[in-house]
């Protein structure tokens, strides 16, 4: 016990001084896979912390969550996928041993979240409502609904921010500091939302309104931090005394790299929007049931992308250091762990699945979906443990598009189509839908083994 304490304490300080190309692979794989899975865990308290105040409203304003969240997913995929850019080049100037060149890479980093955030933030406060309704919302979600969506995307800003600077933390290796600010945020959302959304003493809250708010306000303090340490000229990476205009070397650079992560990760998120759609059909049972599954299952994804995020950083700075057979050692140890993991968590939650819903509704019809949907989706997890984490290991070479174009066979190919065969041609109705996400990502994670031993990644130049 001692010994993990030990480990535990060394991983939330090492990436401040270690250099992770020239110490074993095995550890340093643990330093970082620590910080980076608590980073994760972090991340996906947000999801269940708000459906789980939510949930106390009713299914209509689980069901406005579940599709402002199906539109989020591609701000998510734009945050993602230039979070990989940036992880990338700031890793791979890392492993070069190029201080400045990584804080060149920071910077440009930030200036396209500002942009991008004020792109989405305009048509997404001024069009809530058609959204939300393109979205097939029910007559009910259109009344509070608008609101919540409103905050939320013209908050993207926020959500930007917040992954684009821990991707750069992660490139440089100090994945503690990534981990601190989303605990921030994290510690925020917790104690706003129950304040928010349902009050305090004769004051009533504001409802659903309250839980975008109090998500947005607990982002948003996680941002400051950030940015504080960024620029404070203490850490392993410094903003300080650099002005904030664009080089445009660095800028097409990131960007070239970040195409195609942005690419990579719109696709299922417009797969999952149709999916909603799909699901939709069937009513707001389904769609809460839906949202409920999915939170939970992003509950156990997330801290698997931890160990994901620590193949990235490790095979970016291992290639900078020229060496290519270390960085391919370090992504095949991490699928490992991440597949035990996954299918460690995929038992517990058929043993526990009844027991996990009910904590989220008491609707019998909602409960049933969400439980059938958790089932459905976690049939997956051994695939998804190793096809995570070789996506990442490509974007961490700075090989975003062969992750892109395997996502475009599997999600608009395969998943959709598979979605609608099976919930209306076979009639199986909302659980069709949901058994074409376990089919569709384990056809995905064979394929990027297969393309990642091959090893043509490891030419890749940023």
């Amino acid at each position: 016990m001692r010994k993990l304490f030990a480990i535990i304490k060394e991983s939330l300080t090492a990436s401040e001084g270690t250099d992770f190309t020239g110490i074993g692979v095995k550890r340093a794989i643990v330093l970082l896979s620590i910080p980076m899975v608590l980073e994760m865990a972090m991340e996906s308290v947000f999801a269940l912390v708000d459906i789980f105040f939510v949930s106390r409203l009713g299914k209509h304003a689980i069901a406005t969550v579940g599709l402002t969240e199906s539109v989020l997913t591609l701000v998510y995929s734009l945050a993602w996928g230039l979070g990989m850019g940036i992880t990338a080049v700031v890793a791979r100037r890392t492993g070069e041993k190029d201080g400045s060149g990584a804080a060149r890479a920071a910077m440009q980093g930030v200036l396209v979240a500002i942009a991008l955030g004020v792109v989405i933030a305009i048509p997404g406060i001024i069009y809530a409502r058609d959204i939300l309704a393109l979205m097939g919302a029910e007559a009910d979600v259109l009344v509070e609904g608008p609101r919540y969506m409103r905050i939320m995307l013209g908050g993207n800003i926020i959500i930007l921010l917040l992954f684009g600077i821990n991707a750069i933390y992660r490139g440089a290796g100090d994945a503690a500091m990534a981990m601190r600010s989303l605990m921030l945020a994290n510690g925020m959302n917790i104690i706003l939302c129950p304040l928010l959304i349902h009050g305090v003493g004769t004051w009533g809250g504001f409802g659903i309104m309250g839980a975008a708010m109090a998500t947005t306000i607990g982002r948003g303090t996680g941002v400051l931090y950030q940015l504080y340490h960024l620029f404070d000229g203490r850490g392993r990476i410094s903003l300080k005394g650099m002005s904030m205009v664009l080089d445009k070397e660095v800028m097409v650079n990131i960007l070239k790299v970040s195409a195609g992560g942005v690419i990579q990760f719109v696709l299922p998120s417009v797969s999952w929007i149709f999916l909603s759609r799909i699901v939709a059909v069937f009513g707001s049972g389904a769609v809460a049931g839906y949202t409920i599954a999915v939170r939970i299952m992003i509950f156990s994804l997330l801290p698997s992308w931890g160990v994901a995020n620590a193949a990235s950083t490790l095979v970016g700075q291992n290639l900078g250091a020229q060496q290519p057979d270390r960085a391919a050692r370090s992504a095949w140890y991490c699928g490992h762990i991440n597949m035990l993991y996954m299918v460690c968590v995929a038992l517990l939650f058929w043993l526990t699945t009844g027991w996990l819903v009910g904590f989220f509704t008491t609707d019998p019809a909602v409960a049933d979906y969400a439980i059938s949907a958790l089932r459905i989706l976690c049939l997956g997890y051994f695939f998804y443990g190793y096809g995570m984490v070789f996506a990442q290991a490509f974007n961490g070479a700075g090989d975003t598009m062969t992750p892109t174009w395997m996502n475009a066979i599997c999600f608009l190919l395969i998943q959709i189509p598979l979605a609608w065969f099976l919930s209306q041609v076979l009639q199986w109705g909302a659980y069709g839908a949901f058994s074409a996400v376990p089919i569709s990502e384990s056809i995905l994670a064979v394929l990027s083994a297969i393309l990642f031993q091959r090893g043509k990644w490891k030419t890749v130049k940023v």
